[in-house]
């Protein structure tokens, strides 16, 4: 049911579904561009459409009653920050606790115009040794999808540059806030 609804909601609002890859039951998702606040419902609605689950990141101090419940029910994972082990390192351990987890993450980290991406979604998957899925949401287009599934190889300049590349053509929600390769 919610497969279909979700599926029928991107319908009725003219998106369109575009590829798909195949699926793994682990991977670390990057999601761009990200310059609007839709950026997560739309991604969202199509991961949800196609079947899946997706969890994403939030700062702990959100995880609490009642937006723990909310967000904890969305696939929100609280990140805490003063914990001594790194972002990277609390990543890894669910990718070993969990059978099946796919992490979204905006490799921007703001949806404002940033030069840099950041790269906490390439190391978080290099040290699960999961693959990363290229997903985009193009505004022109109307269409969310996939591009394909990268493994890192440990060049992170040359894997940041190839995967940066994967996006051009894709226009965000606000343009003048995405950099592309």
């Amino acid at each position: 049911m919610r497969k279909f609804a979700c599926k029928w909601l991107l319908r009725i609002a003219g998106w369109k579904i575009g590829p798909l890859d195949d699926y793994v039951p682990k991977c670390v998702i990057c999601v761009a561009p990200h310059t609007s606040n839709w950026d997560f419902v739309i991604g969202k609605f199509f991961y949800a459409s196609i079947g899946r689950i997706a969890c994403f990141l939030i700062k702990k101090e959100w995880f609490v009653f009642p937006f723990n419940l909310i967000f904890g029910q969305m696939g929100g994972i609280p990140v805490d920050r003063s914990k001594q082990t790194s972002v990277t390192d609390q990543m890894a351990a669910e990718f070993v606790r969990r059978d099946i987890f796919h992490l979204a993450i905006t490799p921007e980290g703001t949806r404002k115009k940033t030069p840099e991406w950041k790269r906490g979604f390439y190391f978080i998957a290099q040290k699960a040794n999961v693959p990363i899925l290229l997903a985009y949401i193009d505004y022109r287009e109307k269409e969310v999808g996939v591009k394909t599934l990268f493994y890192p190889t440990g060049d992170a300049d040359a894997d940041m540059e190839r995967i940066r590349s994967y996006y051009n053509g894709v226009t965000a929600r606000h343009p003048a806030n995405f950099m592309k390769a």
